[in-house]
């Protein structure tokens, strides 16, 4: 009879042990799905030619990040960037993210304040500014603010 107890006892605490697991990962699922809306929001934007409410994924502070051919710091900085080379929008021509991996970066308190994000991207288009490059991979470095999920740091090549 212990020995049933046991194995009962065993059986009930991993039963448990996952459903307290899939709580948190419900959870998540909800954060990166937040994300990958944000993702769809922007490409909408881009593919009106509507650089302004694209950068809205990204977080408007002095440290935001992008590294591209160079490295650009500060929201204003990169939201010049993508208007100086993506001047018309034939140029900016059609966006469309695809084989995204949304990788949730828990604290050491388990909350997930960060994300890390990779995929690829096409842009379908007929004109060319300075920046000829119609595919590409990217990483993107995402954190849980007030006002939702934001790009902090943008890896594309």
């Amino acid at each position: 009879m212990n020995g049933q107890r046991f194995f009962l006892l065993c059986g009930l605490l991993v039963v448990m042990a996952g459903w307290a697991v899939a709580v948190p990962a419900r959870a998540g699922g909800d954060d990166a799905a937040a994300i990958r809306q944000v993702m769809a929001q922007q490409a909408v934007a881009w593919n009106r030619g509507d650089v302004a409410n694209y950068m809205r994924g990204y977080k408007d502070a002095p440290d935001t990040t992008f590294v591209g051919s160079k490295v650009r710091k500060g929201y204003r900085t990169i939201l010049d960037g993508y208007r100086k080379h993506y001047a018309t929008a034939q140029q900016m021509g059609r966006l469309t993210f695809f084989e995204l991996d949304v990788r949730l970066l828990p604290g050491t308190d388990g909350e997930v304040r960060y994300a890390a994000v990779t995929g690829r991207f096409h842009l379908d288009r007929a004109a060319h500014g300075e920046v000829a490059q119609d595919d590409g991979v990217f990483s993107l470095l995402w954190e849980k603010t007030a006002d939702g999920w934001k790009i902090i740091l943008d890896h594309t090549s």
